[in-house]
């Protein structure tokens, strides 16, 4: 594969990439390449799922969403989980269990999503980063599976951990 950086920013780099194929002409695609990411699914000891209404300046609206974040350099995806529902959510995770793995759109960006189930949530306090403006909202999961049926989640690492979750619960 040949590879050209077009852009290169603090979370991403763009590349052009060309990739050979036995016996036809090679395919080019310009590529989002991304350090990876975490979503995490915290549960209050009551069943409540802890979700945030964060402002997403890209789509200029407020969206409900799972708290995320990108993964650091040299950090693993269970410690950027750790870090991540603490400072979105204001809650620290006593048992933090893998749920799975996926491409957020892998038809342009090599992002690797890994998805974690957060339980024994001890309330510790919010460290928003500058510019995040993210309000805590705990929800009964029929509340939950309600805006899931309607819609009323836009947000796509949401849709997906928590369709995983319930499709797990329910089978």
């Amino acid at each position: 594969m040949q590879q050209k950086r077009l852009l290169s920013t603090r979370l991403f780099s763009v590349e052009q990439r060309v990739y050979p194929r036995a016996g036809a002409a090679p395919v080019e695609r310009d590529v989002v390449v991304h350090p990876g990411a975490v979503v995490i699914l915290p549960i209050l000891d009551d069943g409540r799922i802890v979700m945030i209404r964060n402002h997403r300046y890209t789509v200029e609206r407020e969206l409900l969403e799972l708290p995320a974040g990108t993964r650091e350099p040299d950090e693993t995806p269970i410690e950027t989980a750790r870090r991540e529902v603490i400072e979105e959510t204001g809650y620290r995770a006593g048992r933090m269990e893998p749920l799975g793995t996926f491409f957020t759109s892998p038809g342009i960006l090599t992002e690797e999503m890994h998805a974690f189930v957060a339980t024994d949530l001890e309330e510790v306090g919010q460290s928003l980063e500058d510019g995040e403006r993210i309000v805590v909202e705990e929800m009964a999961e029929e509340a939950v599976l309600d805006m899931l049926r309607e819609c009323r989640v836009q947000d796509g690492k949401t849709i997906a951990v928590l369709g995983t979750y319930f499709a797990r619960q329910r089978a």
